[in-house]
């Protein structure tokens, strides 16, 4: 009875893994926007949906790095839904404090942008599986403002 048992666990794990899930891509991370208080970037986010009907984003999670410190993160709850057979562009808002880029100043004099690493996890509900979360990781380097960007 354990190996029927052991058999069927098998085929569902093998079916569940080669079930089709949706794929993401860090398209960029850029400038948006100052403020009284922060810096906001904008990442960009492409995701394929392969199947026929829409998914929902469940949550968006993000942790910008720079220097091997957090200087951002934060959960985006609900986004909204992943097209049909389509891709689907996410934007994700990252804010960072002003005082926080003070204490990066030494990476920022040298070439006035922030080296970054950025870590997202898009949590998404499948039909069957539940909860599916993509990570994403990029790495790159962003411009700060300057005065013209300001005004």
């Amino acid at each position: 009875m354990s190996q029927l048992l052991d058999k069927a666990k098998n085929f569902v794990a093998e079916k569940v893994a080669n079930i089709k899930k949706p794929e993401a891509s860090i398209d960029d991370v850029d400038f948006k926007r100052v403020s009284r208080d922060s810096v906001e970037y904008l990442a960009k986010v492409s995701v394929t949906n392969p199947y026929g009907h829409p998914i929902p984003i469940c949550e968006i999670s993000y942790t910008l790095k720079s220097a091997g410190s957090v200087i951002a993160s934060g959960t985006i709850p609900d986004p909204g839904s992943l097209k049909a057979s389509d891709t689907t562009l996410l934007e994700v808002p990252v804010k960072v404090a002003h005082s926080i880029l003070v204490s990066l100043a030494k990476d920022v004099c040298a070439d006035w942008d922030i080296d970054y690493e950025l870590d997202l996890g898009l949590t998404i509900d499948l039909p069957i599986i539940g909860n599916f979360t993509i990570p994403l990781n990029t790495k790159g380097e962003v411009k700060l403002p300057t005065l013209s960007d300001m005004f």
